[in-house]
């Protein structure tokens, strides 16, 4: 299972357990939320890595950036666009 795929169902999950929401949400405040949301995951039984996780997020916001303006780099960085971590946790604080 990949990174999105992994997202995409911690994302299901999340939606129909509050508790999980609410433990994924005060990441936030942690002093290493990244590690934090990935064990998490992983004790939900959807593995999930530090660098997977950040690497994804920079892969998806660079194909973005490819697939526009024929892939020039005049492009402004979005906020968090290639932070998969805060682009979750934004989404599901929504909910």
């Amino acid at each position: 299972m990949d990174v999105g795929e992994v997202l995409e169902k911690l994302r299901e999950l999340a939606i129909k357990d509050k508790e999980l929401r609410d433990r994924l949400v005060a990441t936030r405040k942690s002093e290493n939320p990244v590690t934090e949301f990935c064990a998490i995951s992983t004790e939900a039984g959807l593995p999930l890595f530090n660098m997977d996780l950040i690497a994804y997020g920079e892969e998806s916001y660079a194909a973005m950036r490819r697939s526009t303006n024929g892939g020039g780099e005049n492009s402004p960085l979005l906020k968090w666009e290639d932070d998969a971590y805060e682009m979750f946790i934004s989404e599901i604080e929504k909910i």
